[in-house]
């Protein structure tokens, strides 16, 4: 089992940057992908971004591509998400989850954590 703890929400202003962490706990870091995803009021939880165990591999959302950047820290035990030229639709609870070999589920979610974009 893996335990994760999102961090680095908050509120900022349209065109503005927040940096989140994953960090997680339990099983071996290196041996499994993890993905961010994020859930508005009202709507269903999203896919975000996603990284490989090894951090080689990343594959994002079309309405992120360019401005989010996912990355890990595999020494830290922590994935992390730079948010950038962020927009009001960005404004959700962002979840991490782990994502283990040989599964086609995310497993694992941590309890979130709330960014909020103003315009």
């Amino acid at each position: 089992q893996v335990q994760l703890v999102e961090s680095g929400g908050g509120l900022v202003q349209a065109g503005g940057s927040l940096s989140l962490s994953c960090a997680a706990s339990g099983r071996t870091f290196s041996s499994y992908a993890v993905g961010w995803f994020r859930q508005a009021p009202g709507k269903e939880r999203d896919f975000v971004a996603a990284i490989s165990w090894s951090g080689g591999s990343t594959t994002y959302a079309d309405s992120v591509k360019a401005r989010f950047t996912i990355s890990r820290d595999n020494a830290k035990n922590t994935v992390y998400l730079q948010l950038n030229s962020l927009k009001p639709e960005d404004t959700a609870v962002y979840y991490c989850a782990a994502l283990f070999e040989g599964s086609l589920d995310y497993h694992d979610w941590g309890q979130g954590t709330q960014v909020t974009v103003s315009s």
